[in-house]
């Protein structure tokens, strides 16, 4: 079995595994309960193969003898028409099973695969592309550790862990300096980043002694300025308006993060298809 994720979570399998159970499998009841079956996962694209202890997980809660043989590690680049795993065990619980188990490995494999590409489109630079909080309701964990698995990085899990103050924080705060100095004492230890606007933002952020700044849709010319005017006194983040066709550019004027909502927001699932056979 692949090395399971801290992220991984039981409980989080059993409701993606009622969600499509119910009751119980109507159609699974018309073949016997002794029977068993092996199944073969295709992938029919290219594709980063992540989520193997999630795809695992689901058949061993409704059948703890199901054997998984992957053919690939996870974090793997597999071609189109490639097996990526042979799975045997009862054939109610495969059957039951399956589009919950592929839904998880297609929606993760997918997410690792267009990090994969960010990751590539920046190498060589330095900068560490970013996820954000746009993710999949319920899969906000699992969608990070795609993100990891495809070489790129995770921003603040959520708004428990990192402050990250922007325009409303700021009106209601009074200034960009007193939002900072609260936060400082509120929360101390913990990162403090800014969102800028413009150049005199970025002023007042690196007066007040933000830990990180993000440049909310500065165009490429100011992006170069800002990386001069801050100096290293803050880690430089850009945001907004980026794409695989621009990220190599922006990585390429010296900021040190830039986070895409479109890692995990803009996802297409990875096309996969389990073909099973009985055993007797």
């Amino acid at each position: 079995m692949s090395q399971t994720p801290v992220e991984l979570n039981l409980d989080d399998i059993d409701r993606y595994i009622a969600e499509d159970l119910g009751a119980g499998d109507l159609t699974a009841d018309v073949v016997p309960a002794s029977v068993s079956a092996r199944a073969e996962v295709v992938t029919r694209e290219s594709m980063v193969l992540c989520g193997q202890a999630w795809f695992e997980a689901v058949f061993r809660r409704l059948d703890p003898a199901v054997r998984v043989v992957w053919s690939v590690e996870e974090g793997a680049e597999v071609s189109a028409g490639d097996c990526v795993c042979e799975v045997e065990g009862n054939a109610r619980a495969l059957l039951s099973g399956e589009r919950t188990a592929l839904n998880l490995l297609q929606t993760l494999s997918g997410t690792a695969t267009i990090a994969r590409r960010y990751a590539q489109a920046v190498a060589g630079t330095g900068v560490k592309v970013l996820d954000t909080r746009k993710t999949l309701p319920g899969l906000r964990l699992a969608q990070k550790y795609a993100v990891r698995c495809g070489g790129c990085h995770n921003h603040r899990a959520g708004l428990y862990d990192a402050v990250l103050i922007k325009e409303n924080h700021i009106a209601a705060a009074g200034s960009i300096g007193e939002a900072v100095a609260t936060a400082r004492r509120l929360h101390p230890g913990v990162l403090v980043e800014v969102e800028v606007e413009n150049f005199p933002e970025l002023e007042q952020a690196l007066a007040a002694g933000a830990d990180r700044i993000m440049l909310d849709d500065f165009e490429r010319d100011a992006l170069s300025k800002a990386v001069a005017v801050a100096a290293g006194r803050a880690e430089l983040e850009v945001s907004g308006n980026i794409d695989l066709d621009n990220v190599r550019a922006v990585a390429e004027t010296g900021v040190d993060f830039i986070s895409v909502g479109g890692l995990t927001k803009h996802l297409r699932a990875i096309d996969l298809s389990m073909r099973i056979a009985l055993l007797g």
